[in-house]
């Protein structure tokens, strides 16, 4: 009977894990209403008052022998697969305390994929070293064929992908064979972060989005002053997004927004620092109301764009290497393309129709638009000068400092592309691509994980390629192909 009630024990945690429902609260009172439902075994597991398997110490305890018979078979299908790659990634708990999150992806023997979390430890700080001494821990402590790892995912911060003592560079130091792969949305991020910072006006540009979004977010009625001021202009879908380095697209849907919608953006903090006398309003104004502002508000929705368009790229769910190597030289060409513009803005593009937006006594013609280097101090009024004047100041000081910046950091954060694309040569549709390419690609894989092996890589290539193109390989995906 006590043996039926330990099972039934392990039973009840097991379901409120497998739930995610909080155990440590939630087992006691899942056994009481086992008890009250017929299961009076359970009477057994109170050995006397302070005895009763239902301490915090005994949870734990029966949560780490679950998983020790879960991650049983799991472990022994990794250890045998002939293929496996580590992902990891920093998060903090509830007490900010630090931690590692390592998950593993292993090939079965009819070559699929499989996903499974692999372990969470404490880390001392964040720093490369110690990043590094606790995924050997894992891997030692798991008993992982460390020969057959071949690959690492992280995001793309500098403890992680730092080129003289990252973590990325520490591992691949340790196990040659290894290719590190930092999430390319990430970098793609991060490398307009940077790009912004780069150029001065453009970090106030920036900031000055999170602060309209802060602003109209934490008061109920400046929301409805803005609400009421897009109704009278006819717009609609009116909010001001926030901007998060994490959050992938959101810099581009708070600039498409704003872009949308700046003249209801506009009325709204006008009034609000006419009528309310708010000076966070008037502040808000004085720098969007600016010919520089409505410029790179414009600046960046052009260039966000294909920007926007390379991320979700990345992060399409079936995404190939290749796309990363073909896809950035096309958004660096497109850049260059309005760089080269300069003063003559390419047709189509939001700073094309700029000054017809600015005339628009419908929109922004409405309010009066000036650079601020020409605002004068002290109540003197606005010295006017010439549109033409303050468009070459911006193209000089702003457009081409920002769109060259942006090209230098996305070049730099994704100047390791090579190896990864030349994966695309084992497809089947490399088979059909030209043959200089896929040698070179072939090339590019052997010199990394089997010098001096070139020669019999190719010949072994050329044999599977009869075979894909006219022989018993002649199938149309890489999964039946395996």
């Amino acid at each position: 009977m006590e043996h039926e009630a330990v099972i039934g024990g392990f039973k009840c945690l097991y379901w409120l894990v497998k739930n995610e429902i909080a155990h440590h609260t939630n087992y006691p009172k899942l056994l009481s209403l086992a008890q009250l439902l017929g299961c009076d075994y359970f009477e057994k597991l109170k050995v006397d008052q302070r005895n009763n398997y239902q301490s915090h110490r005994i949870v734990d305890e029966m949560l780490e022998i679950l998983a020790q018979i879960v991650e049983l078979p799991i472990l022994q299908e990794i250890r045998s697969s002939q293929a496996i790659s580590l992902e990891v990634d920093e998060t903090t708990d509830v007490s900010v305390s630090r931690q590692l999150d390592l998950h593993v992806r292993h090939l079965d023997k009819e070559g699929c994929v499989f996903n499974h979390f692999l372990d969470l430890v404490t880390l001392e700080d964040g720093k490369a070293d110690s990043v590094v001494a606790a995924i050997k821990s894992v891997l030692l402590k798991k008993e992982l064929p460390v020969d057959r790892l071949y690959g690492l995912g992280t995001d793309g911060a500098a403890v992680m992908t730092g080129r003289l003592n990252g973590v990325a560079k520490q591992l691949t130091d340790s196990f040659p064979k290894l290719v590190s792969v930092a999430c390319a949305a990430h970098r793609l991020a991060l490398a307009c972060k940077d790009a912004s910072n780069a150029v001065r006006y453009m970090a106030h540009f920036r900031n000055h989005l999170q602060e309209l979004h802060l602003f109209f977010r934490n008061s109920a009625n400046r929301s409805a002053t803005l609400r009421s001021a897009a109704t009278t202009l006819g717009l609609n879908d009116l909010k001001v997004k926030e901007v998060k380095d994490t959050r992938w697209l959101s810099q581009d849907l708070a600039v498409q927004n704003l872009q949308r919608n700046l003249p209801a953006v506009l009325a709204a903090l006008a009034e609000e620092a006419s009528t309310r006398k708010c000076p966070v309003a008037k502040g808000l104004y004085t720098f969007c109301a600016t010919y520089r502002f409505v410029a790179a508000l414009y600046l960046q929705a052009d260039v966000l764009l294909h920007i926007a368009m390379l991320s979700k790229v990345f992060q399409r769910a079936d995404v190939n290497f290749l796309h990363i190597k073909e896809q950035v030289p096309v958004t660096l060409v497109t850049l260059g393309r309005i760089l080269e513009a300069g003063e003559t803005p390419l047709p189509g593009t939001f700073l094309a129709r700029l000054h017809q937006d600015l005339d628009n006594p419908g929109g922004l013609g409405a309010f009066r638009i000036a650079g601020e280097e020409e605002r004068i101090r002290r109540g003197h009024g606005i010295l006017e000068r010439p549109r033409e004047e303050m468009w070459a100041r911006f193209v000089r000081d702003v457009l081409k400092p920002y769109i060259c910046s942006l090209e230098s950091n996305i070049e730099r954060r994704f100047q390791h592309i090579e190896l990864l694309g030349a994966f695309s040569v084992l497809g089947p549709k490399a088979v059909t691509s030209n043959d200089v390419t896929n040698i070179s690609m072939l090339q590019t894989l052997t010199n990394k994980f089997i010098p001096g092996q070139d020669a019999t890589v190719i010949q072994e290539w050329t044999s599977y390629k009869q075979h894909v193109l006219v022989g018993a390989f002649k199938v149309g995906k890489l999964p039946e192909l395996i």
